[in-house]
């Protein structure tokens, strides 16, 4: 299934440098993509296009930032890794919450052998339940280091569980269907050597924000 266009909200842009420069390219943010989580930027490990201390004053970069800053996705230190939410493949047996519509209006149909399936409204509920919890996809958030020209240096990444199938009989995986955007900081570099200007620009990063089980 193809992610809707709505989640295309990554642009890449590249910057050409002269003839001689050691930095022929600078990827301001990754490739639009049909595919969540986004690939990670391959970075030219150049220390002279980081920025100096001067130039990550927390307050002065929160001001820039302003009301983009969310502490719940954005860390400037590197956060404890805590459980955020639990991988254990059992979590599908746990119920996730209340049955959503198209469950409740599932038609059980017939068995194999042509015969309908009869079942009192206690047992399909309990089903039902069952069902869902066996199909829930929740999102599963990790702290990132997106590195030191990005600031905040740190986001709340989601991700879908997809080790195994979600669907009965099995086929369907875990797939992210909705993202949010969330606006950071980038440490932008044009020109070369001692002729380069840099400076932070905004930039948009999608996070998973939702994960369905599909083909």
């Amino acid at each position: 299934m193809r992610a809707p266009q709505a989640l295309l909200l990554c642009s890449s842009l590249a910057v050409l440098f002269q003839p001689g420069s050691c930095q022929p390219y600078l990827r301001l943010r990754p490739s639009p993509s049909d595919n969540l989580p986004i690939k990670d930027i391959i970075e030219h490990p150049d220390p002279e296009y980081d920025p100096k201390e001067q130039d990550l004053d927390d307050r002065t970069l929160r001001k820039k930032l302003g009301s983009n800053f969310d502490p719940a996705f954005m860390s400037v230190v590197a956060p404890a890794q805590v459980n955020l939410s639990s991988p254990d493949p059992l979590h599908r047996f746990k119920v996730p919450g209340p049955l959503p519509s198209e469950l409740k209006k599932l038609e059980l149909g017939e068995t194999p052998y042509g015969a309908r399936l009869k079942m009192g409204k206690k047992a399909r509920r309990k089903f039902l339940q069952w069902l869902w919890a066996y199909t829930y996809c929740p999102v599963l958030y990790t702290w990132k280091d997106l590195g030191i020209r990005f600031w905040p240096r740190y986001i709340k990444e989601g991700n879908c569980f997809a080790e195994k199938s979600c669907s009965f009989p099995e086929g369907m995986y875990c797939k992210p269907v909705k993202s949010v955007t969330k606006t950071f900081l980038r440490w932008y570099c044009q020109g070369w050597s001692r002729q380069k200007y840099c400076t932070w620009i905004p930039v948009q990063y999608p996070v998973i924000s939702e994960c369905k089980c599909s083909c």
